[in-house]
């Protein structure tokens, strides 16, 4: 795997940094939106091209819930603007590279979705808190180095970036292999398990019934790719006041929620605001979803070649 050179990208001047390299000057740490965020971009794509790279790879999505997906693409901001379902934006999924500047201005913005963009072992970008941008690369630095210094951004080459991924974790993933869609399919007939829960990123949930013969068939033919798979028995029971009124006024609550047809979604919600919580709205059902493991280990899918590739979602 060749070496990439690591660049921290920043508006903030070196020179304006104290002896632990805090910066301390006059900016502030928020996005312009216009022409500060423009060379941002700009210098993401100008190392990009260097490199020869064309189109990145999602890795390690987070930071959005699916909330943030409702209602017309056209109307939606930050990662849930540029994928026509939330279901595109998951670990593995590739992105031109026009696509993949457009995820960055999001984070730059912190506006729904981070990711960590890839190329395979020739490129990386990483944005940080406080328009903090990290590039690596395994091509030619010259040209967004220089591209940096015309659109008056500082370049400086570090070791690595703060936001490199741990250590690959996934040979510890329990994998959603034939043997589990069996044990799965047993737990269903016997009736232990009648919900599927799916994340497909970060928070970003779906929920899946597992009822009816055929199900889980049914269900597995639509999962997203590198999803975490959850099982779990039936969680609804009480009435949604008699839920809402034995939650935890000091906690923080994962509800399982049941909308008029039968639509299934999650929600976390405080006491304090789940009567304001507009998914709560209507609802014909609440559950409150349990800590700790559900009714099987989870697991999570493996790509096609029977490999796990995800690095967690944390």
């Amino acid at each position: 795997m060749p070496e990439l050179r690591v660049h921290r990208v920043t508006k903030y001047d070196p020179a304006d940094r104290d002896e632990n390299g805090w910066y301390v000057g006059p900016l502030d740490v928020d996005c312009d939106e216009g022409p500060i965020e423009a060379a941002y971009l700009e210098t993401a794509a100008a190392f990009a091209r260097a490199a020869g790279v064309e189109r990145l790879t999602v890795r390690d999505p987070g930071g959005t819930a699916v909330d943030d997906w409702s209602g017309p693409a056209a109307e939606r901001t930050g990662a849930a603007g540029l994928f026509a379902e939330p279901t595109g934006f998951h670990d593995g999924a590739e992105v031109d590279l026009a696509t993949g500047i457009e995820l960055v201005r999001a984070m730059l913005r912190e506006s729904g979705g981070w990711c960590r963009l890839e190329a395979g072992d020739r490129f990386f970008v990483h944005v940080g808190w406080d328009l903090y941008m990290y590039v690596g690369t395994a091509g030619p630095v010259g040209p967004g180095v220089e591209r940096a210094r015309e659109l008056g951004l500082f370049p400086e080459p570090l070791d690595e970036s703060p936001y490199a991924p741990e250590p690959d974790g996934s040979a510890s993933e329990v994998p959603a292999d034939a043997a589990y869609w069996e044990r799965l399919e047993r737990a269903v007939a016997a009736g232990g398990v009648r919900l599927l829960q799916e994340y497909f990123a970060g928070s970003a949930a779906r929920w899946h019934r597992l009822e009816a013969e055929g199900d889980v068939a049914a269900v597995r033919a639509r999962l997203v790719p590198r999803s975490r798979l959850s099982a779990w028995p039936s969680l609804f029971g009480a009435a949604p006041a008699e839920v809402l009124g034995g939650l935890d006024p000091e906690g923080y609550h994962h509800l399982l929620v049941e909308h008029p047809g039968g639509v299934l979604s999650g929600c976390w919600v405080d006491l304090e605001d789940a009567e304001d919580t507009a998914v709560l709205d209507g609802a014909v059902r609440l559950a409150l979803v349990p800590e700790g493991p559900g009714a099987l280990p989870d697991a999570v899918l493996p790509d096609a070649d029977g490999v796990v590739r995800v690095r967690g979602y944390g």
